[in-house]
Order: C-alpha cells, then sequence, then structure tokens
C-alpha cells in the first residue's frame, strides 16, 4: 500500500505521483495509467519537488521510479499543452517545457541512484524521466520511441545528448523515424542498463527497497542477479548498423532520405520500409532541427543540450516560424485523422537559414532562457555528462 510523502500539495497532485515509504528508499509511481502515465504539469512539478527533497534526505538511499498500468510514461501531456497556449499564450506552454526539462537535469546529475523500471510504454517525455537516470530496467513488455517528429515537436528531454551517444548513427535513426525498440533493443544500445524478466521484478523491487546502500556496484549486482540475456530478433533493425550508419551518417535529410531509397532494392525488411514511410509522413521542418539538434548534442553536455532543446521548444510554442506542432497535435491528438498538413509541405523548401533560427534565442525581452540550477558533491558519472 502507497503512503504518501509527508509535504502537503493538493490533493490531485498526490494522486498523479504516489509513494511509497520503504526502508532505505523511496518508490515513486506514475499514477494516471487511462492517460499512460503521460506527464501533466503537475507531475512533472511533484516529481521535480520529490527528487529534491529526497536528495537531501540523509535516509532515503536510492530512488525507484515506475508507472502504474502498461505504460512506464507515454509521454510530456502535449494535448494540455497546446489547450493552454490556446487559453492563455505560447509562453503557457513553454513553461511546462522549462520545469520539464529542469527536472531532467536533476535526474542526470543526481547525487543518488535512481533505478526506473521500465515494464511497458516508454515515449518521449517518459524517456526524459528515466534514460537521465543511473540504472534503467527494460523488460519484454518494454516499447521505446522517441515520436516527436511525427507531431511536429523534435526529440526533446534532453534526447539530443542520449540518442547522439548510441552507437553508430543509431540515434540519429531512432529520433528521425521514431522507430519503436523492444527491450533487448534497448539493452544492447545502451538506452536500458538491463533486461529483467517482468514476473521478476516484485522480486527485484523487493531486494532493492531493502537494501541499505547508494553503492552503484551493489545495486547493479542485485539487478544482475535477476537479468537475462536479451535476444535479439532476426529482423531487428539493430542487426543491420551497418546500414543505418551508411545511411543515417549523411549531412542531411535529403541526403538521408534518399540513399535510403536507394538501399530499399535490396532490403525488404519490415522495419527498413516503415523507416522511409516514417520519414516521408513527418514534419519536414521537425525531421531538419531534429538533425542538427542531434548532431550538435555529440558534441555538447546535458545541460547544454538542455538549454539549447528550450531554446528550440519556445520557437517552437511561439510558432512565428512553423505551425506544423500544433497542426501535428490536432492531426495525431485531437481529431486523429492521423494527416496532417505540414507547412511548408517538402524538405527542399525550408533553408538552412530557417533552421538556423530554432537555435537562437527567441526576440522577445520578457522570455528568459532556461536557467539550470547549480549541482554540487556530484558523482563520476554525473561530472562525465557535464
Amino acid at each position: 500500500m502507497a503512503s504518501l510523502a509527508s509535504s502537503k500539495p493538493h490533493p490531485h497532485l498526490l494522486d498523479q505521483v504516489l509513494v511509497e515509504d520503504n526502508s532505505f528508499s523511496k518508490t515513486l509511481i506514475l499514477n494516471r495509467p487511462k492517460q499512460l502515465n503521460a506527464l501533466s504539469r503537475q507531475m512533472v512539478s511533484r516529481l521535480f519537488e520529490l527528487f529534491l527533497a529526497y536528495e537531501k534526505d540523509p535516509n532515503v538511499k536510492l530512488l525507484l521510479l515506475k508507472g502504474n498500468g502498461r505504460a512506464f510514461c507515454a509521454g510530456g501531456d502535449v494535448a494540455a499543452v497546446v489547450r493552454d497556449i490556446r487559453e492563455a499564450n505560447w509562453k503557457s506552454g513553454a513553461e511546462y517545457f522549462r520545469k520539464e526539462f529542469t527536472l531532467n537535469y536533476i535526474m542526470a546529475t543526481y547525487t543518488k541512484p535512481q533505478v526506473s523500471i521500465l515494464d511497458g510504454i516508454v515515449m518521449g517525455g517518459g524517456a526524459g524521466a528515466s534514460i537521465h537516470g543511473r540504472f534503467r530496467v527494460a523488460t519484454e513488455n518494454s516499447v521505446f520511441a522517441m515520436p516527436e517528429t511525427a507531431l511536429g515537436l523534435f526529440p526533446d528531454v534532453g534526447a539530443s545528448y542520449y540518442l547522439s551517444r548510441l552507437p553508430g548513427f543509431f540515434g540519429e535513426y531512432v529520433g528521425l523515424t521514431g522507430a519503436r525498440l523492444d527491450g533487448a533493443e534497448m539493452l544492447l544500445c545502451g538506452l536500458a542498463t538491463h533486461l529483467v524478466p517482468s514476473a521478476k521484478l516484485p522480486l527485484l523491487e523487493e531486494a532493492l527497497v531493502n537494501l541499505d546502500s547508494s553503492d552503484p556496484a551493489r545495486i547493479s549486482a542485485i539487478i544482475d542477479e535477476y537479468s537475462e540475456r536479451p535476444y535479439l530478433k532476426g529482423k531487428s533493425a539493430y542487426r543491420r548498423l551497418d546500414v543505418i550508419d551508411k545511411c543515417f551518417s549523411l549531412r542531411t535529410v535529403e541526403a538521408i532520405l534518399s540513399a535510403l531509397e536507394k538501399e530499399a532494392v535490396n532490403i525488404t525488411e519490415d522495419w527498413f520500409s516503415a523507416a522511409i514511410q516514417s520519414l516521408k509522413k513527418a514534419s519536414p521542418t521537425s525531421l531538419k532541427i531534429s538533425l542538427k539538434s542531434i548532431r550538435e548534442g555529440r558534441l555538447q553536455g546535458v545541460g547544454q543540450c538542455l538549454v539549447r532543446e528550450f531554446r528550440m521548444v519556445s520557437h517552437v510554442m511561439q510558432g512565428k516560424l512553423s505551425k506544423d506542432f500544433f497542426e501535428g497535435c490536432r492531426a495525431i491528438l485531437l481529431d486523429k485523422d492521423k494527416n496532417p498538413k505540414w507547412e511548408p509541405s517538402q524538405l527542399d523548401l525550408i533553408s538552412d537559414a530557417v533552421v538556423e533560427e530554432y537555435f537562437s534565442k527567441v526576440v522577445d525581452e520578457e522570455w528568459e532562457e532556461l536557467k539550470l540550477p547549480a549541482r554540487f558533491n556530484l558523482p563520476g558519472h554525473a561530472i562525465a555528462k557535464l
């Protein structure tokens, strides 16, 4: 039975993030199962508050984060963000991302181990709430994706940091196409640190919550006891890193798509045709800014990536350069006709100059850039991300 934390925020907040008090740890449970645990503004605020409080509490050795129902977390509640923008203004929507990206930074630089149990859907903002943490436990039920280009957005929540660090150019493939990965693929590419059968999760959680230690080696050893070797499907995209690297290493989205279409003569696997179709259906603007973002992320620390991504998402929310995000949300989430009308509609109609504007400061005297909190006494793995 979940016992709620002692501070007293609005009761609605408590319902959306449950807290189990354990002897040496806290288990945080994302609790919007009907919405696949999509992160509401209230959930982001509550998680931010709890992570900061538990970092200071010497009695808390580690944090477990998991979801209620068939999803860990299907992403940020972008439909609510669009509603906020329509009812107020673009800044209201962008403020959601300010808080979310700051939470992602706290997680990336957390001084205590975070163990995320990814037993189900992990997409978008759900990836941001887990991949930055020290341990990510996938299962046979895990489904990972960064589907933002189909929505007129881009892989955010620090994705330009972690996607750019996947083997070869696998991150560009995942980020541009929105391809879905299973637990074995997550483990092999590095998005997950362990693969545990879902039937063993109760035993794993019991062992972790009874551990009086923050030592990552001891935590990893416990998870290892319940882990299994990954079984990679015969037609997995991860078996064709050679082709993915050949195509997705190219400089432009146009060149990537052209190379894929040439390779399609020899490759008949479903994942390959799906990748081509996803690129053709996605927002052309989103594809171009996403590629540039991931490429820049290769040379930046996680904080720099989040600050840059906040600039980008502020431009997207403002809607001056493109309204594709609002059209994508209409077509995919609201009207659900799955037929967005992108503007511009073709890759060759989007100039490099327009792409560059997404990476520049928003011209608005009242708008502040993302200022990340100072972090102290960081462990070595966190320092390495900076």
